[in-house]
């Protein structure tokens, strides 16, 4: 069988010819098929929820890999893959250092949620090519392929997937992870999966991860130890250090939220979480939650009787609730907090981004869970600068941070500070994108 003369992958920095890959063709048919059956024996599940949620109406030729062809290939190109909305907003920073690097036209943005990508449209559609990720059907996968044509993937945090990576592979893409993370579950997912992964992460040109535990992960799984780079987490760089938030004071007003009462802010809040933040909150003190995802918000709206809810237009809460039921206006809403709780922290998730609101020199309280953000919240902890309490305390800790103005304040000076001091992870990733594309480059006829 004879090799396909793109494919390469790199070693210590030097691009060389990749192992046979004589079961490629029979490993992508395997591949689909176990879609496949995976999709047709859980249908009744996520067809259900789809049209309960109104997410069937998405994107559904982007999601099979229809898109527009993006001309002007051969000059140097990386995609950028996010997910959903969090990681729409963390690389901001990111595209625009590699904007300065190698050019806008060079840089195509792909998400996979809808949520994101209507994010990703308002934030970047006037500087980028936005783009749907296919679903990982091989044949879904080359179709993208063909009409994107990048040199390189950057995936944000992880987000590998078989098809795709072969088929990059195969092309002579480089696919890297920038700001990896691996956690335990999902550590212990792609072991159980095995047989279908072999050789998946050693097709990764580069991983740069947040931390130690995960490049452990990440060298378990496959990838050569030369290739695993500690660069920190972006989530530092992305916080937006500031007193002042365009778009804070319109949204107060649009809300009929009163300026002279406390008010607390909960964001990235999940089902569970509301009914506890009112019995927190009490009487006398405003509280506005933003759920997480849009399938949570009429949830949320049933556990905060009275709220005013932003997608309405309601003006004024005579129970001094509020829903913020939209995307994109998360650090408007920060901005305007006397206290801020970080959600999907007090159930059975795994936390959510804590520094915006530091960053907005915010009290910020942050429930147990927090698996997806240990080392960030750690630090923000060993620093003074955020306060970790149980579901049980969560109203008494809100009541102190209310009753101490002075805290709040050392708070707020802390953890601007202990951001100030990991920042840096974004350049650090920038460097090693440009300098892959620079080899990719080099390497290709």
């Amino acid at each position: 069988m004879q090799l396909p003369l793109s494919a390469k992958r790199r070693t210590g920095g030097i691009l060389r010819k990749p192992q046979l890959q004589l079961h490629f063709p029979a490993m992508r048919w395997l591949i689909d098929a176990v879609y496949l059956a995976v999709a047709l024996i859980t249908s009744p599940v996520w067809l259900v929820r789809m049209i309960r949620t109104g997410k069937i109406k998405t994107d559904w030729r982007g999601r099979f890999g229809h898109t527009a062809r993006i001309a002007g290939a051969g000059s140097g190109r990386i995609l950028v893959h996010t997910v959903s909305v969090g990681e729409v907003n963390a690389v901001e920073l990111l595209l625009s250092r590699l904007a300065e690097s190698i050019g806008t036209h060079q840089i195509i943005v792909s998400t996979t949620t809808d949520t994101g990508f209507a994010r990703a449209t308002s934030l970047y559609g006037r500087r980028f090519h936005v783009v749907r990720y296919p679903f990982d059907f091989s044949v879904c996968v080359e179709r993208f392929l063909d009409a994107v044509r990048p040199d390189v993937v950057a995936c944000f945090e992880l987000e590998l997937w078989p098809n795709f990576v072969r088929s990059c592979s195969r092309r002579g893409i480089g696919v890297c992870v920038i700001n990896g993370r691996l956690s335990e579950r999902s550590f212990r997912r792609y072991r159980l999966i095995r047989p279908l992964i072999r050789g998946l992460f050693g097709q990764v040109a580069f991983v740069a991860v947040q931390n130690e535990p995960y490049a452990a992960r990440f060298r378990q799984l496959g990838v050569s130890g030369a290739q695993v780079h500690i660069t920190g987490t972006m989530k530092w760089d992305a916080a937006q250090v500031t007193d002042d938030v365009d778009g804070s004071d319109e949204l107060a007003a649009a809300l009929g939220i009163d300026r002279a009462r406390p008010l607390v802010v909960a964001g990235s809040t999940a089902p569970g979480e509301h009914e506890l933040l009112v019995q927190a909150v009490g009487d006398g003190v405003q509280l506005l939650c933003a759920p997480r995802k849009p399938e949570w918000f009429d949830q949320a709206a049933a556990a905060m009787p009275g709220c005013a809810r932003r997608s309405r237009g309601d003006h004024g809460s005579a129970t001094g609730r509020f829903l913020l039921d939209t995307i994109g206006e998360l650090q408007q809403a920060y901005a305007l907090a006397d206290v801020v709780v970080v959600g999907r922290s007090f159930g059975a998730l795994y936390g959510s981004n804590v520094t915006e609101p530091v960053a907005l020199g915010k009290a910020t309280i942050v429930g147990p869970a927090v698996g997806d953000f240990q080392d960030t919240v750690d630090a923000l902890v060993a620093g003074e600068a955020i306060v970790q309490t149980t579901r049980d305390d969560l109203a008494k800790t809100v009541r102190d941070l209310l009753d101490d103005p002075q805290r709040r304040c050392a708070l707020a000076e802390n953890g601007r500070a202990v951001i100030r001091s990991h920042q840096g992870a974004t350049d650090r990733n920038v460097k090693h994108l440009v300098s892959l594309l620079a080899e990719v480059s080099k390497a290709r006829p």
